[in-house]
């Protein structure tokens, strides 16, 4: 299926992109869809990185009434120079961004820039003025992590600075 956010975007609604990442905390990704749907005018895209697809069933995410991206999505073997390309187009749809769950390890690429899959290459090429929220989620030990503590600040201090005449990222 092709995804065009001209296409697919909803006058008077508000386009939520939920991300989600390698944490066990994704198994509430269909909770999560259930709640956001019950305010209306809210439409939903899911990007799910490989790993979290380890504790969510993606058909209940679908029958919750979100549509669920894949890596696999992204470079289809039949794609050309000129064909929308997946990461730009949720970009273009989405008026806000909820990472949640964010592992560890996705934090890290977001705190360096790594764009390895389709979660952390639509992050990158997000617009400043998209209100991105990233809710980190592992367990105690990674989270109390030097490591940790550092990647939260690179996110809060230098892309919060950076974004926040813009829109907002909030941890």
């Amino acid at each position: 299926m092709v995804f065009i956010a001209e296409q697919e975007r909803v006058e008077g609604f508000t386009h939520v992109l939920l991300i989600t990442t390698g944490s066990v905390a994704s198994v509430k990704a269909p909770l999560i869809v259930e709640e956001l749907l019950k305010h209306e005018k809210v439409k939903i895209e899911i990007v799910a990185t490989q790993p979290s697809l380890t504790f969510f069933n993606v058909d209940n995410v679908t029958k919750a009434g979100g549509r669920v991206w894949v890596d696999q999505d992204e470079w289809k073997s039949d794609y050309k120079i000129g064909d929308p390309i997946l990461h730009i187009e949720l970009r273009r749809w989405a008026d806000v961004v909820l990472v949640a769950p964010c592992s560890a390890n996705t934090l890290s690429k977001i705190a360096h820039g790594i764009c390895d899959n389709l979660a952390t290459s639509l992050l990158r090429a997000l617009s400043p003025t998209t209100p991105t929220y990233v809710f980190p989620a592992m367990n105690t030990l990674m989270y109390e992590h030097p490591l940790t503590s550092e990647h939260l600040r690179v996110v809060q201090e230098v892309l919060a600075e950076t974004l926040r005449s813009y829109g907002r990222v909030c941890l």
